[in-house]
């Protein structure tokens, strides 16, 4: 009979079958690589198989391997749902609370936000995420977060806050007289969580036009005030800054919803309801910015 395992030798076998190899496993729990490997070792000793095959380009589970690491996932899931379930009954407004967002988002919009909820809620210990790829609420990645995107998850709830307009920028400094067809464009990559901002570019400017393509959505329009080429802007980030000019109106193919959402859990925690609530106000007084309501023709 196998002697009992503990949780951490769970989280090990998980951690080495998600990054397929030691390093990087023993960086995500905290380890280092030779106690990982130890345990790895004693762990496979104890229950007389081999978890993992060695290969020159990793560790690749064996079937013991991957059963036990499925195991550990619904581990995690379970004991995530326990901590949700224990967070939402916390009456105070008090505690960390970790929020994800984009950095474009943050930026832009957030930022200011979280400076003057701190300022009411000193007690609240906020945690900022930033990542241009969605985090898993339900395994609490984060308690909250602020979102771009016209399909929310059905796991999560919350409020669609406003619609972010997109519009085409370019320097103020060089006009709008040239035509599109002679400029050079900058473009967001296929993988940033922006798909139709990087086809709206390749179906005007084709390959020959960009200049620059980026991985994040909060180098665009550094990239357009540095005179590389012009680019799609959110408005709430292009209509902010003097030398940037609207060459189109909003383009109604890239707005995209912003949403605030949480775990069904944790809807009724404290803290959590308490930056729902602020948040949802401080933004709805930025709507006619996010929404891109100004006038190409405004003094900036």
């Amino acid at each position: 009979m196998a002697p009992p395992l503990a949780w951490d030798d769970f989280r090990l076998i998980k951690a080495i079958a998600d990054h397929r190899g030691l390093t990087s496993a023993a960086e995500r729990l905290g380890i280092n690589h030779s106690t990982a490997f130890r345990r790895l070792g004693q762990i496979e000793a104890a229950l007389g198989t081999s978890l993992f095959e060695r290969h020159r380009t990793g560790y690749a589970p064996t079937p013991a391997g991957e059963e036990m690491a499925q195991v550990a996932a619904r581990m995690e899931d379970d004991v995530a749902a326990f901590s949700r379930k224990l967070d939402g009954q916390v009456l105070a407004v008090s505690g960390e609370l970790r929020i994800t967002t984009a950095d474009s988002l943050f930026n832009e919009l957030l930022a200011p936000i979280l400076g003057r909820f701190c300022a009411r809620h000193p007690e609240v210990r906020v945690d900022v995420v930033l990542s241009n790829q969605p985090l898993n609420l339900s395994k609490r990645d984060a308690d909250v977060a602020l979102r771009a995107t016209d399909d929310p998850p059905d796991t999560l709830v919350g409020r669609r806050l406003a619609t972010i307009a997109w519009a085409l920028y370019g320097r103020a400094e060089d006009g709008a007289e040239a035509p599109l067809a002679a400029r050079r464009w900058v473009s967001l990559a296929e993988g940033t969580g922006a798909a139709k901002v990087a086809r709206y570019v390749a179906a005007r400017a084709g390959p020959a036009r960009i200049a620059v393509r980026l991985d994040t959505v909060a180098g665009l329009a550094e990239a357009v005030e540095a005179g590389i080429g012009i680019a799609p802007l959110a408005c709430l980030t292009g209509d902010r800054r003097p030398g940037l000019m609207r060459l189109s109106a909003p383009e109604p193919d890239l707005a995209a919803g912003l949403w605030l959402l949480t775990h069904a859990d944790l809807r009724h925690s404290a803290r959590v309801r308490a930056f729902l609530d602020f948040a949802a106000g401080e933004i709805a007084r930025e709507r006619h910015l996010i929404e891109g309501r100004e006038p190409l023709s405004a003094p900036r």
